[in-house]
């Protein structure tokens, strides 16, 4: 059996892992009676943690929200999970994100374990990030939590509004979801004025409260909402549109090919296809050259013959280098 102070930590633990114990599982787990659970919740709630309590025989125990955040106990690997994603998370496109997670990294580091230390020491100390030099406009956290409380609420949002030509609107919107990627955060809603779903960059989002009234939430424009936010920020915003397969397998595609350059599906074990958008034909030339694979255009056909022109604008600066380089003694000639 426990002693007292070792078993109110297994207890708390417990509590902070599952939504709800009935008080014979934990009794069970902790290796003694009903009656001594009752008594260390109540220990526990004098240290004022709040742990409430639900009669009857569908019944048991939840620790509640309090109102300071209690101590949480972490085990080794979820503690060396924090520290390295608070460290990492200086990288992400949230504004004052990273300040706030190394005073949340120092706190942390301050309680660690000797052993738990060196693993996160050595982790810092023998790995190099590889970021970008410049972040896309950062979001301001407070923006972030403030939408997703509405859509989990189903509250009418109310904001000023940047398109990508910079000018300003005014939107009212059923927010449904953020979806994040790597470099920005999108809210996926359903715009009341224009009635359909939307997609918005976050960081051109501006509240303007109060919000509401609640709404019933409709069914969302796709089950999959990171393809559907994917395709609209790589191929619906753009005026023309592509179809390419690429020769080499999908999971090699999508290591070089990110969600916001393109969507992929596979096409057998060895080509996969690329819907993807650009501004012009002669922008999308250049974009499906980027990715640096064989491919074939499925799509529009005009495309071919844009490839076509460029090859040949290609090989006219090629021979005009040649002969200013090699006069008429052209190698390979």
């Amino acid at each position: 059996m426990l002693e007292t102070s070792a078993r109110l930590l297994r207890l708390l633990s417990l509590l902070q892992a599952h939504r709800e114990w009935s008080g014979a599982d934990l009794a069970d787990r902790l290796g003694v009676t009903p009656r001594t659970v009752r008594r260390d919740v109540d220990r526990l709630r004098e240290l004022g943690y709040p742990v409430n309590a639900s009669p009857g025989t569908g019944g048991g125990y939840q620790l509640g929200a309090g109102a300071e955040l209690p101590p949480l106990l972490l085990d080794d690997d979820e503690a060396v999970a924090v520290a390295v994603g608070l460290r990492t998370a200086a990288g992400q496109g949230i504004e004052g994100i990273g300040e706030t997670s190394v005073r949340a990294l120092t706190k942390l580091e301050q309680v660690l374990p000797n052993r738990l230390r060196r693993r996160v020491g050595a982790l810092n100390a023998f790995t190099v990030p590889m970021l970008r030099n410049t972040l896309p406009s950062a979001v301001d956290p407070a923006v972030l939590t403030e939408l997703a409380a509405l859509c989990r609420d189903s509250e009418r949002l109310r904001f000023d509004y940047e398109s990508h030509d910079g000018a300003p609107t005014r939107r009212s919107v059923e927010p449904h979801r953020l979806v994040c990627t790597e470099r920005r955060w999108y809210l996926v809603a359903w715009d009341l004025d224009r009635a359909d779903w939307r997609t918005f960059r976050v960081d051109r989002v501006t509240p303007r409260p109060p919000h509401g009234p609640r709404f019933t939430p409709r069914t969302p424009p796709a089950e999959d909402l990171a393809a559907y936010v994917s395709k609209g920020v790589s191929t619906r915003a753009y005026a023309s549109h592509a179809l390419v397969r690429l020769l080499v397998p999908l999971h090699e595609a999508a290591e070089r090919i990110s969600p916001s350059a393109g969507t992929l599906e596979a096409d057998g074990p060895d080509a996969c296809l690329l819907r993807t958008g650009a501004p012009n034909l002669d922008v999308m030339v250049i974009h499906v050259m980027m990715t640096g694979f064989e491919f074939e255009v499925l799509e529009p056909v005009e495309l071919t013959e844009t490839i076509r022109t460029s090859r040949d604008r290609l090989s006219r600066a090629l021979d005009r280098h040649d002969r200013k380089t090699y006069g008429d003694s052209v190698p390979g000639r």
